[in-house]
């Protein structure tokens, strides 16, 4: 890495504030590689739309080659992340780098190797939604019964949103729930949204952000949405028993019924490899803060990648954080020590996985045991190694 010493560091500053040149504009003091690979999910997701805005902002200010590899298919961006290193960074859901770790269905066969956080990338926020003129102003009168919800058959994460962490966050037990609760099914995210406005159910779970919302808001009656207290932590511990990775959150995007509510949202990080260079994660985080003005317009979701918002998230996220990312949060009082505290319980949990799950494939092979998501002999082998650890899970 090229060294600048105190002198001349001084002198490019001074001369950066005189020329009235951005930090980036001036000589860096890192060997930026000369290609960087960065993994999305397919291309028509926001996450390789948005990376694909930023990208070039970065190629431009740093002089790195930068390749945008979309790959939709989790695992394999996991494998190219962690075991072949094809790819340096991978945008992924906070909430699937938990099952990667975890081994959860597919994962359950992948070779177990340690990530970390290295910036966020974005937030999708999520909520409970009724129409304008329903009789429910208060999230907790569901529990009073007779209450009709959406259940989004087509998905099964919806499916549990609503017929298990709804339920728990307003004290309902499961035989309550089934008491006082019809799930009314749809076969489409459109058809499980609508169906408030449509009058066939009461409560549906949506975001905000969904085309499919501002048609509802802008129809008679409009919509409202039931607030989730941040306050109310048995609920919400009820709730991250079945959504484990959901962060609580004030909506500050979508339409705008849903902005000021309190809510939910799931995030979108990027992801490095617990192994990445430490100057190279910390080189990466100062430019994703103080290039963002340059990039931010590039696209939606990168205003979302705004140190505020990270250091937002940062307050509930589980997940361990790189060093490099760590390093310089400090340098600009993003990060604290008790910050450190929760990151190292979470390194170690991190640590705790691969060290079960190694352990688990290592008898599966020496039995001669198929190494196989669907094969029962080895799910129980992992099952064995694993029991006890605990799952990732937001901080409230």
């Amino acid at each position: 890495m090229k060294k600048l010493n105190t002198t001349a560091k001084l002198g490019l500053g001074a001369l950066a504030v005189t020329l009235g040149l951005s930090s980036s504009a001036i000589a860096q003091d890192y060997d930026w590689p000369r290609l960087l690979v960065i993994g999305t999910p397919g291309t028509s997701t926001g996450s390789f739309a948005s990376t694909n805005g930023w990208g070039p902002t970065l190629q431009k200010e740093t002089g790195t080659t930068v390749r945008i590899v979309p790959e939709g298919s989790e695992p394999m961006r996991y494998k190219r992340l962690t075991d072949r290193e094809d790819i340096a960074i991978s945008s992924v859901s906070a909430s699937e780098m938990a099952s990667q770790t975890e081994g959860i269905g597919g994962y359950a066969a992948v070779k177990p190797l340690p990530q970390r956080i290295l910036w966020h990338h974005n937030d999708t926020p999520w909520g409970f939604v009724v129409a304008g003129d329903s009789d429910l102003q208060s999230i907790d009168d569901i529990a009073k019964g007779g209450v009709r919800v959406t259940s989004g058959v087509f998905s099964p994460a919806i499916v549990r949103a609503v017929t298990q962490a709804l339920p728990a966050f307003v004290g309902l037990s499961p035989e309550e729930a089934a008491e006082k609760i019809t799930f009314v099914p749809a076969s489409s995210y459109g058809e499980n949204c609508r169906s408030v406005v449509e009058g066939k159910s009461d409560v549906a779970y949506c975001s905000p952000i969904s085309s499919v919302l501002s048609e509802m808001e802008g129809a008679p009656g409009s919509i409202r949405w039931l607030a989730m207290d941040p306050e109310n932590k048995d609920g919400w511990n009820g709730y991250l028993n079945h959504r484990p990775m959901t962060i609580p959150t004030k909506v500050s995007l979508g339409v705008k019924t849903a902005q000021g509510v309190n809510s939910m949202t799931s995030n979108f990080v990027y992801a490095v490899p617990a192994t990445a260079d430490v100057d190279f994660a910390y080189n990466m985080a100062k430019w994703m803060h103080q290039s963002h003005d340059a990039y931010k317009g590039s696209h939606a979701l990168a205003a979302r990648m705004s140190v505020d918002l990270f250091r937002g998230y940062l307050d509930s996220n589980p997940i361990p954080v790189h060093e490099g990312t760590v390093k310089y949060l400090r340098e600009i009082g993003q990060w604290t020590d008790a910050d450190d505290v929760w990151n190292n319980a979470a390194i170690d949990q991190m640590d705790q996985w691969m060290t079960a799950r190694q352990a688990g494939l290592k008898e599966a092979m020496e039995q001669g045991v198929e190494i196989n998501f669907e094969n029962e002999a080895f799910l129980e082998i992992m099952a064995k190694h694993t029991d006890g650890l605990q799952v990732f899970r937001s901080r409230l």
